[in-house]
């Protein structure tokens, strides 16, 4: 498998007992480890007013990074375009591009609004009794219409917007970066607009989808690469890949389509140190579906005396379900799993433990595994 290659997606964690300074000096550490390792990219997420995440910024923490490393590529998974404008977005990476030329990923994700509830697109790879053809577990669909309808998501929408604003309609604002880059860009009274520095600045743009709705609709009909997240979405993941290749255009970027898959993984030398390692796991998942918002990762021992109920277990259920854990064999077998599933061209490892050795060790591993196959 060492074809396809592996990247990190890295939320930038907080763990208990941590500070936010802890977490970005652990994720620059890491990235400089990944790239020994041998991983194609790097990239952060973003997320706002989670205790337990310290990854609000992907272009802050990656000028940060950047200075840090030399080879592996560096991007946002992804810049959430539901509070922000094209030129601010163009600006921060083509900043971030005039001193590290050629080492850009721009991922953008739609956010500020709904999730399309558009069908599956015909032809969608059939799914009996929660598993793909190839046995690849994929849950039923879960169902993000309770965290829309938070008070603390109603407030960090208010805190992100300007009042009043309303979020450009999200292919519009995909054009608009995509002419703002090439240096095309012309208003509808025909005024050009170039963005230095920004204007054609060597950075790879990726759309990232949960779904076959419109993320994949934008990314597939221009001709982008698509990123579909199978450790946020386990129970649309073929569906979000199926309908970017039955929307995908050639393009001057791309000739056919291009996909990469995220996984949750936790790797090290045996199963049982490994399941140890992946404790916390489902009390961090419980503390974001319930719309609290990311608790500090916990320790092993502090997640085992917290309380759960019946509807807790249902609630983090398939994301517990597609975690893959174990020894770097067992991983590396269903990461295979999954690639066959989806048809991958790459796959994104996402990783969480407490222990930061753990977690640089977990990243080790796989690299080590990965190669030999």
């Amino acid at each position: 498998m060492s074809d396809i290659p592996l990247g990190v997606l890295d939320l930038v964690p907080i763990v208990s007992g941590s500070t936010a300074a802890d977490a970005l000096r652990n994720s620059v550490d890491l990235a400089q480890q990944a790239e020994r390792f041998g991983y194609a990219r790097y990239w952060f997420a973003e997320h706002h007013l989670n205790p337990g995440v310290a990854g609000t910024s992907p272009a802050v923490v990656l000028a940060l990074t950047a200075s840090h490393t030399s080879t592996i590529r560096l991007g946002s998974g992804a810049v959430q375009l539901g509070h922000r404008t094209a030129l601010s977005t163009v600006e921060e990476f083509g900043l971030l591009d005039a001193l590290h030329p050629g080492r850009l990923d721009l991922g953008l994700g739609r956010s500020g609004g709904r999730p399309s509830a558009r069908p599956a697109p015909a032809g969608t790879t059939s799914v009996v009794d929660g598993r793909a053809p190839n046995g690849l577990v994929v849950p039923p669909a879960f169902s993000f219409e309770r965290l829309l309808g938070s008070p603390r998501i109603a407030l960090q929408r208010k805190l992100l917007v300007l009042p009043g604003a309303e979020p450009q309609d999200y292919a519009e604002q995909i054009d608009d970066i995509l002419a703002l880059l090439a240096g095309t860009y012309r208003s509808p009274d025909g005024v050009e607009a170039h963005v230095v520095p920004g204007e054609g600045a060597e950075v790879e743009v990726w759309i990232l989808g949960s779904s076959g709705g419109q993320s994949a609709e934008v990314a597939g009909a221009r001709g982008l690469r698509f990123a579909a997240n199978y450790h946020v979405s386990p129970g649309t993941v073929l569906e979000a890949v199926d309908g970017y290749r039955s929307f995908f255009q050639p393009s001057d970027v791309l000739d056919k389509p291009y996909v990469s898959v995220s996984a949750d993984v936790v790797v090290a030398e045996d199963d049982a140190t490994a399941r140890e390692l992946a404790e916390g796991y489902g009390a961090w998942v419980r503390s974001i579906r319930t719309a609290e918002g990311a608790i500090a990762y916990p320790t092993p021992d502090e997640a085992r005396s917290l309380d759960w109920t019946d509807e807790d277990h249902d609630l983090v259920r398939d994301r517990v379900d597609t975690r893959f854990v174990g020894s770097p064999g067992r991983v590396a077998d269903r990461l295979a799993q999954l690639q066959e599933a989806t048809g991958a061209d790459e796959l994104l490892i996402t990783t969480v433990t407490h222990d930061h050795t753990a977690r640089v060790r977990s990243y080790e591993l796989l690299a080590e595994e990965w190669r030999r196959r």
